[in-house]
């Protein structure tokens, strides 16, 4: 009996099928984009829709939605003449999580710490009250509530700057001057 010898597919095929299902996988790869892009892509354009005059934003790669500068110029209140630099970084798990925000310039105020961090219960991710971050939430209520930081939602009994806030408390004036020098020091426009 003579023995059968399966036949191979030719090298060549097996290669261009490789080829072909490599260029496929780097096709859906590139085109698949994650539930954050998609939700960004959105958000960002109605968050540049209503900006402010006192707000603006860059985008360092514009390619890359989820990391952008948030600048705010304050137009009244102690910080009024300063220009304030803020990162924010949208993590892939947004919006069910809130996006981080940094603060770069360097500023004397009881909701912004000395390294950078910033205390708005609007980021938090899990809050005693309904003011928390919540999938609800978008991009222009976090620039809307940078922005109000230095206004309206400046708050001196929930501080994350113990030192500002119990300096406002004793010396409105001295707390005045200081917040005035660290804004000619190191945040003018």
């Amino acid at each position: 009996a003579e023995a059968t010898v399966p036949k191979l597919a030719a090298p060549d095929k097996m290669i261009t099928l490789k080829m072909k299902q490599a260029k496929k996988n780097q096709e859906t790869s590139t085109k698949r984009l994650s539930i954050r892009d998609k939700l960004l892509v959105k958000e960002v354009q109605e968050m540049e829709e209503l900006l402010t005059e006192t707000c603006e934003v860059t985008f360092p790669d514009p390619s890359c939605l989820h990391q952008f500068i948030l600048t705010v110029t304050p137009d009244s209140g102690y910080w009024q003449g300063g220009r304030f630099r803020f990162i924010v970084s949208v993590p892939e798990e947004y919006n069910i999580v809130p996006p981080k925000v940094l603060c770069q310039t360097q500023l004397y105020h009881p909701n912004i710490n000395e390294t950078g961090e910033v205390c708005l219960s609007l980021l938090r991710e899990s809050s005693y009250d309904s003011m928390g971050w919540a999938p609800t939430r978008k991009l222009k209520d976090v620039v809307w509530g940078l922005n109000s930081l230095f206004t309206d939602l400046l708050n001196f009994d929930d501080p994350l700057n113990v030192e500002a806030a119990e300096h406002y408390a004793k010396d409105k004036e001295s707390f005045k001057l200081k917040v005035r020098d660290f804004v000619q020091r190191y945040a003018k426009r």
